[in-house]
């Protein structure tokens, strides 16, 4: 069962479409999975120590590709690990700029992309959490991150952590 506060952003795609997302890990998916040519992947790992910066986040889930299977091929490959490294980028880097720091980082490949899970220590979710990924009409100097993970990632869940804060998890296509 979900939690009362739990939110669902939805899908995003290149049009801003959106649907209600699923979260995975209350209906007790087990994330082990099997990559396209058969092999299974490893199981979700907890959480990765060291990860306090998005550079770091970004170099461990990109070793998690090339370890697990490799990038998908030709551009469309490509493509998908460039939008993986943005999302991971800018999650990271919300949690700690606006969510009072990183309290744990996770990612899980899966046979539809990569899962990333990012814990950070502030129970407020942001203001555009529940927005559609449409990008601001003028520049403030900010206010793109976020729009731009509803746009690339899905499936996103923002959940109130029982400890305090907040854990955001998205599943990033790389299929």
């Amino acid at each position: 069962m979900r939690a009362a506060d739990e939110r669902h952003p939805g899908t995003g795609g290149p049009d801003g479409a959106r649907a209600r997302g699923t979260d995975l890990r209350a209906q007790g998916t087990d994330f082990r999975d099997t990559l396209m040519d058969g092999t299974a992947t490893a199981p979700a790992s907890g959480l990765v120590p060291g990860i306090t910066t998005a550079g770091a986040a970004r170099d461990h889930v990109l070793s998690l590709v090339h370890d697990q299977g490799g990038p998908p091929s030709g551009p469309d490959g490509e493509r998908m690990v460039i939008d993986l490294l943005l999302v991971t980028s800018e999650l990271v880097t919300n949690a700690i700029q606006h969510g009072g720091g990183i309290a744990g980082f996770e990612a899980t490949r899966t046979r539809a992309g990569m899962l990333l899970t990012v814990h950070d220590r502030d129970d407020r979710v942001p203001a555009d959490g529940y927005g559609t990924g449409t990008l601001p009409s003028s520049h403030l100097g900010g206010g793109y991150g976020w729009p731009l993970i509803i746009r690339l990632a899905r499936d996103i869940t923002i959940s109130r952590r029982a400890g305090g804060g907040k854990t955001i998890i998205a599943l990033v296509p790389l299929a």
